[in-house]
């Protein structure tokens, strides 16, 4: 006599997205630095105090994009677009005369 099939059980949908973190535990946040977990509390401290980004208050997780801008913002000739350019000064000056009169009137118009 033949025994009936077991009933499998249903499977887990496949993950449709996969999602990288952005915040992660401090035991990755380590290994990003290539340390151990120990040697990352250790020198947690040191690395807050030179302006390494700290965790979330509440979660307690690092925040991995700015682990990764702390580490090349030490390097700012290698890496020049995170450094922000100055605004300007003063506004440039107007020399056509037909806008000068278009923003003199703007101003007193405007106060």
């Amino acid at each position: 006599m033949a025994r009936p099939s077991p009933v499998q059980p249903p499977r887990a949908p496949a993950v449709r997205f996969a999602v990288d973190p952005g915040d992660i535990p401090p035991e990755k946040a380590a290994r990003r630095l290539h340390l151990t977990a120990a040697e990352f509390r250790d020198a947690l401290p040191r690395l807050l105090a030179r302006g390494f980004p700290a965790p979330d208050p509440t979660t307690g997780m690092f925040d991995l994009e700015a682990i990764d801008r702390w580490r090349h913002a030490r390097h700012l000739r290698l890496f020049p677009e995170l450094t922000a350019a100055a605004p300007p000064a003063e506004p440039p000056r107007v020399n056509d005369m037909g806008a000068r009169f278009v923003e003199a009137a703007k101003r007193r118009r405007d106060g």
